[in-house]
């Protein structure tokens, strides 16, 4: 099947869910937000939530920082 993760289309097999494709991109789960379709998902779907073909996933990655007060 064919999803566009962060704009660049991707080819996958199916079935695949959220939680499968951010292990797949090596990314931790308590450490993204995951929108699928203009839709935000809670962390807890992403081990049921299967992608489906001409989805477009959005994921944004959680980095802290800065310099304590």
């Amino acid at each position: 099947m064919k999803i566009v993760v962060n704009g660049e289309q991707r080819e996958t097999e199916e079935p695949l869910t959220v939680a499968q494709l951010l292990e797949t991109l090596q990314l931790r789960s308590e450490q993204v937000a995951v929108e699928i379709n203009l839709k935000i998902l809670d962390r807890g779907d992403f081990l049921n939530w299967n992608l489906h073909d001409g989805d477009k996933v959005e994921i944004l990655s959680f980095i802290g920082g800065g310099s304590p007060t």
